[in-house]
C-alpha cells in the first residue's frame, strides 16, 4: 500500500525538490531580461539588490532575480550555465539543508548563487572545503563570478599573517578549510586585543563534502595544546612489561568489535606482582587500585591498547622516527595528529621510537559545536541519505537528494565473495588485466597503505593467461561424470600468457603531493590506479581525461621551463588536449566507461557509495563491482566462520565466489549495526561535550566583553567585595557562635589576599560585635587600600592592568577547568555501576567544577590586583603552544609541515618578504612581471612572489 502511495504522490523527497524545481522555471523566466544587460549594468545589480534590502525586502523575495544574475555572470565569465536540477541544489543550500548530488553533477558551481544571495546583506558567507588544494582552487574560479558582481572574495590558507587573515574574513565570501576556521575561532579566544582578532560573528556557511567534514573529522576536536613534563621512562618501563604479559593470551580480553582491551583477573594480579617487584607503585600504597596509583592503571591500560588494538602500517606508519597516523576512512597520513592521554606515547614506546611529550589542552571546540555557531549552516555532497538522520539530530539539516541532469547509467554488480585474500586478490588481479586489455579505465579502492601496497605488489608480478585449447587425459576418455567431478586436472590445458605486470598508479597517503594529478589521468583508457578509498576527492575522473588539470599541468611545466606562455599558445594547447580527449573518450567510452572496483566493504556504506560515485558521471556508462573474502574485517567480525561454512557445505570451489542480492543485504544490514554504533558513539560523546560547550561559550564571551571595556574598575570592585563576603562567610559562618570563629584563618587570608594587616583579633573580641559589622570594616579597608593603589599606580596604568588580568586570569582558570573535566569525563563512567546516570552525574559535577572556576577567578584577581608589586615594561608575548591543525583532505598537519599543501614549492604568508629569489622554485624567477604568478594565486607576479625579485 505504502509502495503504491508512493507511485502516486511521489516521495517526500520528490515533493520538495521538485517546488525547488518549480522555482527554477521563475528563475529561467528571467533569463532573456538579464542577458540583454550589459555588463556593467548586470554588475550594478548587487547594489540594487542591497539597496531593497536595506529597504525592507528579504533574501527569499529577491531569490529569482539573484539567480538568475548569477547564471548569466556565470555564462558570461566561466561559459557555464547552471542546470535546473543545480538551481535546485543552490534553493536547497540556501534554505539550510544539504543538496546531495552525484559526482560530476557540479556542486562547485552550484553554491555560488546562494554564496552571491546570502553575501548581499554584507555579513559574510563562509564556504568550507576539506583542503587547502580545493580552497584556492574554489576560490580562485568561482571567485571571477563573485568579483565579476562586485563582491569580494578572500580565502583562508595556512601561513597567512594575522593581517591577511582579517582581510579574508572581511570579505563578503571567504573559502577555507573547516581546520582553518575553526583554529581561528580558539586562536581569537586567546587574544588579549580585540583589534588581534579576525573572525567575524558567524552568518552563514556552506560545507562542501559536508559528510566527510561534519561526521569524519568530527570524530575528533580541534585541539591547541601545550607540552607537559616528560615522562618517557614510565611509557617505556609499562610498555616492557604489558610486551611479555600479552604473550598469555589469558591476560586479557580482545573485543574487535567494540575495539576494546580489558586485563582479565589473571592479568591484573600479574601486572601488579610485576609492578609492585619493580618498586614502581607510590609511595604508602600496596596495590596497583589504590588511588595512588590510578596513573599507573591508566597509562597501563594504554601500553595494552597500544600493544593490542594499534597495528603498524594499518593504524600508522613510522615516518622520519616519528609516528604517523593513519585515516581509516582515506587512508591518508595524518602527520601531527596525535592520540591524546598518553595513548600515542604508548605507541612510541611500542616501536621504540623517540617518546614526545602529552599536552596539556588550552582550548579546544568540536567540529559539531564550532559549526552549530553558524545562524545558518548547509552543505553539500554526493553522498549523505544514510546519515540523515544524524545530520537532522545534531546540526537540523535535512537531506535532500537532488536527481541527476542525465539519466544515471552506471551498473551496480552483487558482490563476489570468496573465502580466502588469497583467492580474492587472483580474482582482482584478473578483473583488472581484462580491463586493461580491454581499455577499460579501472579505479580500484582500498582500505589501507598496507592493502594497496600489498595489490601493487601482486599486480606488478602477475601473468594473465588465457586457455586456447583442452584435450581430455587418456586415463579419462570415455568417463566424462568423473572428469566433471575432478574439474580442471583431468585436462591437459595450453595457456597462452597475455600480459606479465600490469602498469598501474597507487594513490596512498605516500603519494599525498600528486593525486589529484593521478585521479586526473584514472579516466584514460585502460589505465588502472589503486587508491586508497577516497584519495583525490574534489577532482573528477573524467572519462578521456580531465582538461583543467592538463593544462594546469602544462602550465607549470612551461613557466618551471621559463618559457613565457602567450595566450596563442594556451589556446593552440587547449585545442589539441581537446582533440586527443575527445579520441580518448570513445575508446573509453566503447570499452564500457570507468569501471570501479572495491577491493573490500568499508564499516561505512557511505564511503563505498563514495568509491561507486566516481564512475557513471553525467550520464557516461560505468561499472562497479565489490570483490570480498571471509577473512575481511567486517565480514569476519560479523558473519566469517558462518560464511565460510556455509561455502564449505556446498562444495564452493577453491577460487570460484558465491553471489547473490540476499548476500548483499546481509551485509549491508552488518555495515547499518556498525553505522548505528559508531553514531551512538558520536552522539553520547556530544551530549558530555555540549556540558563543556555551554561553559565555552560562557567563559569566551565574558573573555570578548572584558576585552570591550575599556573600564573594568566596577566588575574588580564586584569581585573584591564578594571576595571580603566569601572570606567572611567561610571563617565567620552566619550562625556560628563567637568562640566558632576562625580569627587565625581569616586573617592569614585577609594578609595574603587583600594585602591587609588589621586588627582582626580586637575586633572580635569586641562585645557584641557581628559577622555582618566585621565584613563591613574589612570592605572598607579593602577599598581604602585600592584607592590608595589607584593613586600610586596612575588610573590609566589600573585599567589597562585590571584588563590585563583579567584575561590573563581566565585563561589560567580556564586551562585547569578543561584538565579536571578530561580527568572527571574519564572516570565518570563508573558511576553507572551505581545504578546512576554518567551523564547527569556528569553534568552536576561539571557545574560543582565551573562553579569552582568563578570562585577561584574572584579570588585570584582580587589577590593580584591587591598584593602584587607592578615593574612595568613590554607586554609578554603569546604563549607557545601547538595547534594540531590537520588538513582533512592530505592528513597533514599544516601547522607543522606548511608546504604540505603546497607541493609545488609555492609560498604563502608573510614568508614572501622573508626569503632570498634562490628559494623560488627553478623558472619562477623568470616569469614575466605582469604574468600570472605560477604559484595559482591569480595576482601578477609582481604583486606575488615577483616582490621579491
Amino acid at each position: 500500500m505504502l509502495g503504491f502511495a508512493k507511485k502516486l504522490f511521489g516521495s517526500s523527497n520528490d515533493r520538495k525538490v521538485k517546488a525547488f524545481q518549480d522555482h527554477a522555471q521563475r528563475i529561467n523566466a528571467l533569463e532573456p531580461k538579464f542577458a540583454a544587460l550589459s555588463d556593467d549594468d548586470l554588475r550594478m545589480m548587487t547594489d540594487a539588490f542591497r539597496d531593497r534590502l536595506a529597504n525592507g525586502e528579504t533574501l527569499d523575495k529577491i531569490l529569482p532575480e539573484a539567480f538568475a544574475v548569477v547564471r548569466e555572470a556565470s555564462k558570461r565569465v566561466l561559459g557555464q550555465r547552471q542546470y535546473d536540477v543545480q538551481l535546485a541544489g543552490g534553493m536547497i543550500l540556501h534554505e539550510g539543508g544539504i543538496a546531495e548530488m552525484r559526482t560530476g553533477e557540479g556542486k562547485t558551481l552550484v553554491a555560488v548563487a546562494p554564496v552571491y544571495l546570502n553575501a548581499l546583506p554584507g555579513k559574510g558567507v563562509h564556504v568550507i572545503t576539506v583542503n587547502d588544494y580545493l580552497a584556492r582552487r574554489d576560490a580562485e574560479t568561482m571567485g571571477k563570478v563573485y568579483r565579476f558582481l562586485g563582491l569580494e572574495v578572500g580565502v583562508i590558507v595556512n601561513g597567512l599573517s594575522q593581517g591577511q587573515r582579517q582581510a579574508a574574513y572581511a570579505a563578503d565570501v571567504t573559502y577555507g578549510t573547516n581546520n582553518e576556521f575553526g583554529f581561528d575561532y580558539l586562536r581569537d579566544n586567546l587574544v588579549y586585543d580585540r583589534r588581534e582578532m579576525v573572525q567575524r560573528p558567524h552568518n552563514f556557511a556552506i560545507v562542501d563534502e559536508v559528510d566527510s567534514i561534519l561526521i569524519d573529522e568530527a570524530r575528533t576536536p580541534l585541539i591547541i595544546s601545550g607540552p607537559t613534563e616528560d615522562r618517557s621512562d614510565l611509557y617505556k618501563i609499562l610498555d616492557g612489561l604489558v610486551k611479555e604479559l600479552i604473550k598469555d593470551k589469558d591476560t586479557f580480553e580482545l573485543d574487535e568489535k567494540q575495539k576494546q582491551v580489558l586485563l582479565t583477573e589473571l592479568g591484573s594480579e600479574r601486572m601488579e606482582e610485576a609492578l609492585e617487584s619493580g618498586g614502581h607503585f607510590a609511595a604508602d600504597t600496596t596495590g596497583l587500585y589504590d588511588a595512588a596509583n590510578i596513573s599507573l592503571v591508566h597509562h597501563t591500560n594504554q601500553a595494552l591498547r597500544a600493544n593490542t588494538l594499534y597495528q603498524r602500517d594499518k593504524d600508522y606508519i613510522i615516518k622520519g622516527g616519528e609516528i604517523v597516523l593513519i585515516d581509516e576512512f582515506t587512508g591518508r597520513m595524518m602527520t601531527g595528529r596525535r592520540l591524546s592521554e598518553g595513548l600515542h606515547q604508548a605507541i612510541e614506546a611500542k616501536e621504540d621510537v623517540k617518546i614526545q611529550p602529552e599536552n596539556q589542552t588550552l582550548a579546544s571546540v568540536t567540529i559539531q559545536n564550532y559549526f552549530r555557531l553558524y545562524q545558518k549552516l548547509s552543505g553539500m555532497t554526493g553522498t549523505a541519505a544514510t546519515e540523515a538522520q544524524e545530520f537532522g539530530d545534531i546540526y537540523k539539516m535535512d537531506v535532500l537528494e537532488v536527481p541527476t541532469n542525465r539519466p544515471i547509467q552506471r551498473k551496480d554488480y552483487d558482490d563476489e565473495v570468496y573465502r580466502t585474500h588469497a583467492e580474492k586478490n587472483q580474482a582482482i588481479a584478473k578483473q583488472i588485466a581484462e580491463c586493461h586489455l580491454a581499455g577499460q579505465p579501472i579505479l580500484v579502492g582500498t582500505v589501507s597503505i598496507e592493502r594497496s601496497e600489498q595489490l601493487s605488489d601482486l599486480l606488478s608480478k602477475f601473468e594473465y593467461k588465457v586457455e586456447v585449447s583442452r584435450k581430455l587425459k587418456p586415463q579419462y576418455e570415455g568417463k566424462a561424470k568423473e572428469a566433471e567431478k575432478i574439474g580442471d586436472a583431468a585436462y591437459d590445458i595450453t595457456y597462452e600468457t597475455k600480459l606479465r605486470g600490469i602498469p598501474h598508479s597507487v594513490l596512498n597517503a605516500r603519494q599525498h603531493e600528486q593525486e589529484a594529478y593521478i585521479v586526473a589521468d584514472a579516466g584514460l583508457p585502460g589505465v588502472v590506479t589503486i587508491a586508497t578509498n577516497m584519495a583525490g576527492r574534489g577532482t573528477d575522473i573524467q572519462l578521456g581525461g580531465n582538461l583543467e588539470m592538463k593544462m594546469q599541468k602544462w602550465l607549470l611545466e612551461q613557466r618551471n621551463m621559463a618559457v613565457e606562455v602567450t595566450p596563442e599558445m594556451e589556446k593552440a594547447q587547449e585545442a589539441q588536449y581537446k582533440a586527443d580527449i575527445a579520441v580518448q573518450r570513445e575508446i573509453a567510452l566503447a570499452a564500457g566507461g570507468l569501471f570501479v572496483l572495491g577491493t573490500e566493504r568499508h564499516e561505512s556504506r557511505r564511503i563505498d557509495n563514495q568509491l561507486r560515485g566516481r564512475t557513471g558521471r553525467q550520464g557516461d556508462p560505468g561499472t562497479s563491482k565489490f570483490y570480498l573474502s571471509c577473512e575481511d574485517d567486517l565480514l569476519r567480525i560479523f558473519a566469517g566462520d558462518r560464511l565460510d561454512s556455509i561455502m564449505k557445505t556446498f562444495g564452493v570451489a577453491e577460487g570460484e565466489a558465491i553471489t547473490h542480492p540476499w548476500l548483499n543485504r546481509a551485509i549491508e544490514t552488518a555495515q547499518k549495526r556498525v553505522e548505528t554504533r559508531n553514531y551512538d558513539i558520536r552522539k553520547n560523546l556530544l551530549k558530555y561535550d555540549d556540558v563543556v560547550n555551554d561553559q565555552r561559550k560562557a567563559v569566551f564571551e565574558q573573555r570578548q566583553e572584558f576585552m570591550d571595556s575599556e573600564d573594568l574598575s566596577e566588575l574588580v570592585g564586584d569581585f573584591r567585595r564578594d571576595v571580603v563576603s566569601d572570606l567572611v562567610e567561610r571563617y565567620m559562618p552566619p550562625k556560628a557562635y563567637a568562640e566558632q570563629w576562625d580569627i587565625d584563618g581569616l586573617d592569614e587570608k585577609v594578609r595574603t589576599t587583600l594585602g591587609l594587616e588589621l586588627p582582626l583579633h580586637d575586633w572580635a573580641a569586641e562585645e557584641g560585635v557581628s559577622n555582618e559589622e566585621i565584613e563591613e570594616r574589612l570592605l572598607a579597608a579593602a577599598d581604602a587600600r585600592a584607592a590608595e593603589r589607584l593613586e600610586q599606580i596612575g588610573a590609566d596604568q589600573t585599567r589597562g592592568l585590571e584588563k590585563q588580568f583579567m584575561l590573563q586570569m581566565i585563561d589560567m582558570q580556564w586551562r585547569e577547568h578543561l584538565v579536571h573535566l578530561d580527568h572527571l569525563r574519564g572516570v565518570i563512567g563508573l558511576r553507572g555501576y551505581g545504578q546512576r546516570d554518567p551523564l547527569n552525574e556528569y553534568k552536576t559535577e561539571a557545574f560543582a567544577l565551573f562553579e569552582n572556576l568563578l570562585y577561584d577567578l574572584r579570588h585570584n584577581v582580587t589577590r593580584w590586583l591587591m598584593t602584587v608589586e607592578f615593574r612595568f615594561q613590554a607586554p609578554p608575548e603569546m604563549p607557545e603552544f601547538q595547534e594540531i591543525h590537520l588538513n582533512p583532505g592530505t592528513g597533514e598537519n599544516e601547522m607543522v609541515n606548511p608546504a604540505a599543501q603546497n607541493p609545488e614549492g609555492q609560498l604563502i604568508g608573510d614568508d614572501r618578504s622573508k626569503l632570498p629569489v634562490e628559494a623560488l622554485p627553478p623558472g619562477w624567477e623568470m616569469t614575466g612581471r605582469n604574468s600570472p604568478c605560477p604559484c595559482g594565486s591569480g595576482r601578477k607576479f609582481k604583486h606575488c612572489h615577483g616582490a621579491l625579485v
